[in-house]
């Protein structure tokens, strides 16, 4: 039995998919940043037909085409990504939860594109825009979730804790996950005119209160543990930095975005940050929720914890 900490046999091809995985993710954070830019910059309008882009495959790249040509291009590379990641896992000496996720998030990507084309052909815009952002988090959330559990440190033997308390710091991470991925819903109606700024302050409230909530919990419940310690700290730090960005968009929102008719270069610097921030922060919540649920017992991470090339159990 190796000891606490130590990594059993990962196998070079399981790190090599893994390493895959990672690279899409971080496609994904590229593909939030540009579908952003898009919403910043009113260019949600600026192609008029889809596959196509003015029935051409690269339209001239004036004006808002840039940014809803490239956000398409983007995506298109993600989507090839996604699908080559499950295609490979599905052969892969890896776990069958890996292998669901792998196709989870190709069927996501697909309907990803299917709501983004309902967007340009003005199906329901506020709508469509609005499921498209959201599809767009729970996207990001899994594959951040395969990657992570693809990773050396999940294939490593870790010592179990026991939390005995109300509720129990998985649950909390898990709320506050929630929380997070509710309050991006929120932010992403707001910038699509489905109802006022009040609901999303609601959610920055709720989700502050979570937050602070579960990071306390762990410090109390698990201080000596230097992994839940760190994904505290990263918690914490992103939640912080997303709360500056939130008043920083506020202002741009309710100042800047009236200095001019066009949208300007601070304006969609500070909106465009404080969208990727909340998927960062989300990104940072779901990881403390997943180590949460590796470590304490009763969680999925009951199952073996070895990534071992070419053994039944894993496949």
């Amino acid at each position: 039995m190796s000891s606490p900490g130590s990594t059993v046999n990962y196998g070079g091809s399981v790190r090599a998919v893994y390493r895959f995985a990672v690279l899409t993710c971080s496609g994904t954070v590229l593909l939030l940043m540009a579908g952003a830019l898009v919403t910043s910059n009113d260019a949600a309008d600026s192609v008029p037909d889809w596959p196509l882009a003015y029935g051409k495959l690269i339209p001239p790249l004036v004006g808002g085409i840039r940014f809803e040509y490239a956000h398409r291009v983007i995506a298109g590379a993600v989507a090839v990504s996604t699908l080559i990641l499950a295609l490979w896992l599905t052969f892969a000496s890896v776990r069958p939860l890996a292998k669901r996720l792998g196709w989870t998030a190709l069927v996501l990507v697909l309907v990803q594109a299917a709501l983004g084309a309902l967007r340009v052909k003005e199906v329901y815009p506020v709508v469509s825009a609005t499921l498209h952002a959201t599809l767009a988090q729970i996207f990001f959330m899994t594959l951040v979730g395969l990657s992570f559990y693809l990773s050396p440190w999940w294939a490593k033997n870790v010592p179990r804790l026991e939390d005995g308390r109300s509720p129990s710091l998985r649950l909390l991470g898990a709320l506050t996950t929630l929380a997070i991925l509710v309050q991006l819903i929120l932010g992403a109606a707001f910038r699509h005119g489905a109802f006022g700024i009040d609901p999303h302050l609601v959610g920055a409230a709720v989700v502050t209160a979570m937050v602070v909530w579960a990071g306390a919990a762990a410090k109390r419940r698990f201080r000596g543990n230097r992994d839940l310690r760190r994904c505290t700290v990263f918690l914490h730090a992103f939640f912080g930095l997303q709360i500056l960005l939130g008043f920083a968009a506020w202002y741009a929102v309710r100042s800047l975005a009236t200095e001019s008719e066009q949208p300007t270069l601070p304006y969609v610097s500070l909106t465009v940050a404080h969208v990727l921030g909340g998927a960062l922060t989300l990104a940072a919540s779901l990881i403390f929720t997943l180590v949460s649920f590796r470590l304490i017992p009763g969680s999925v991470a009951e199952a073996p914890s070895v990534h071992t090339e070419g053994i039944g159990a894993l496949r």
